[in-house]
């Protein structure tokens, strides 16, 4: 796998644009980014509904846990007997 191939995954993941384009037209889509041909066909048998689950799973994640701001509760911590 090359840097470009990995960097354009990510961009799926995180560019909602993008990933809908590219569930349109996959093969197009990864040529379009610079993937070399053989990149690009290897994608277009990706999992479609995984990747829309780990796209929205990432979404989630990138927000931060629920309640992160309110007056200190919500906080997460690892270790919840430590203050």
């Amino acid at each position: 796998m090359s840097p470009r191939f990995e960097a354009f995954v990510v961009r799926l993941y995180t560019d909602a644009k993008l990933r809908d384009a590219f569930l349109v037209a996959p093969r197009a889509v990864a040529r379009a980014a610079g993937l070399s041909e053989a990149e690009a066909v290897a994608l277009e048998d990706v999992d479609r509904p995984g990747l829309e689950l780990a796209a929205r799973s990432f979404a989630a994640k990138r927000q931060g846990p629920p309640n992160a701001g309110a007056a200190g509760r919500g906080r997460w911590r690892l270790w919840p007997w430590r203050r």
